[in-house]
């Protein structure tokens, strides 16, 4: 493959896509759901998003030798595929764990206001404790929460305790979802959460699914709601994409277009490390960086009273409101079935800039010790107020 020739497809949707990739060769930008074989006769390379399927019938007499993908779930890649065709192949581990970790958290504060629970006094599974897990499991300590760890393959890998079997999560209050979806295997996790499952959690329980949508039987999970066997569930992701289910959409607490992990400097993150595996796979040294052109903070800094009510949930909603994107999603319940894939993957497409808490300092009118390390722990920096002279 000579660089000097190469012709790129890229996901119009890849912030930076043209930049980064433009410095290897000729970029050719789609959105992800129109790239096809076609597009792809005379490509060097395919660089996606989670919404393109990448198997035989895409690439099939295709000269692609390279394919990466922006995110970290790899389910709509054929690896077999690839790996049988000598096609070289780069995912980004790890490059939006932080954004579904601040999504975690919003939807948890909301929830805590919304029914009254202190989530200090809660009990919080945690399904799956890659990246995603590892950094929700953080920021939920950081909460206060008492939390229980599942992930069969790392259990069976490290051999350690504090990795638990699914059946001890279903005692807890919250149950949150961050595994890839795999259909075989020792642990598919298709269709993990299913009525079986939601039959043996309490009354009051809470499911939130940021991972797959198919980790959760969708069905079962809108008979559970509606008939008021589990109190509420979060649900950034849908069986179907992108015309989830209106039943099941009009019975959730939060509904979000699967954009937990859409904070722009996580899909930075993710442009970044696809295009050093691409330069890694050409033999370059990479040349482009983002560094400089990353916009500001929509919200730099923030002043918080200690004292007020909810002020976790003022810092948290000032620079993410989930809500915000739970309004747009319940927008799609507005226009005719036929529109709802549109208006779904056109929230996705224009999505605002979202940056991350560790851009927003925190000024505190007041010392106190434990909401700075609860911020800190949530990845806000954190300036103590004035100290009382009196």
């Amino acid at each position: 493959m000579t660089t000097n020739t190469l012709k790129i497809v890229v996901d119009e949707n890849i912030p930076y896509g043209e930049d980064a990739f433009g410095v290897l060769g000729h970029v050719i930008t789609a959105p992800g759901r129109a790239i096809s074989r076609e597009m792809l006769t005379d490509a060097d390379a395919l660089i996606v998003r989670s919404i393109t399927q990448v198997n035989e019938a895409l690439l099939r007499d295709t000269k692609v030798r390279f394919v990466g993908t922006c995110t970290i779930g790899e389910d709509h890649i054929d690896k077999a595929y690839l790996a049988k065709n000598a096609i070289g192949f780069s995912s980004a581990p790890g490059c939006n764990a932080n954004s579904v970790g601040e999504y975690i958290v919003a939807a948890l504060l909301h929830l805590s206001d919304r029914y009254g629970f202190r989530l200090e006094e809660m009990c919080l599974g945690i399904v799956g404790v890659g990246n995603v897990g590892t950094n929700v499991h953080a920021k939920a300590q950081a909460l206060g929460m008492t939390c229980v760890l599942n992930d069969p393959p790392l259990a069976d890998a490290t051999g350690d305790p504090m990795y638990r079997p699914l059946h001890e999560l279903l005692e807890c209050d919250i149950i949150t979802l961050h595994t890839p979806l795999t259909r075989r295997g020792k642990y598919p996790s298709w269709h993990l959460v299913d009525k079986e499952v939601l039959r043996w959690l309490k009354p009051h329980a809470i499911i939130l699914n940021s991972s797959r949508g198919s980790v959760v039987d969708n069905v079962a999970l809108e008979e559970a709601l509606r008939t008021e066997h589990i109190r509420a569930a979060v649900l950034d992701v849908w069986e179907h994409e992108p015309t989830p289910n209106p039943r099941l959409l009009e019975e959730t607490v939060i509904a979000t277009p699967h954009i937990a992990g859409y904070s722009f400097d996580g899909k930075v993150n993710g442009t970044r490390q696809v295009y050093e595996a691409l330069c890694q796979f050409l033999g370059r040294t990479p040349e482009w960086s983002p560094d400089d052109l990353l916009p500001p903070p929509p919200v730099p800094s923030l002043t918080i009273n200690p004292d007020a009510t909810a002020p976790l949930s003022g810092a948290v909603s000032a620079v993410y409101d989930i809500m915000s994107d739970d309004a747009d999603l319940r927008g799609i319940l507005d226009v005719p079935r036929e529109q709802h894939a549109a208006h779904f993957d056109g929230l996705r497409k224009n999505y605002p800039v979202r940056r991350e808490f560790y851009n927003t300092v925190v000024q505190l009118t007041r010392p106190d010790a434990i909401m700075t390390e609860t911020l800190s722990g949530l990845g806000f920096s954190v300036c103590q107020g004035p100290e009382n002279n009196a």
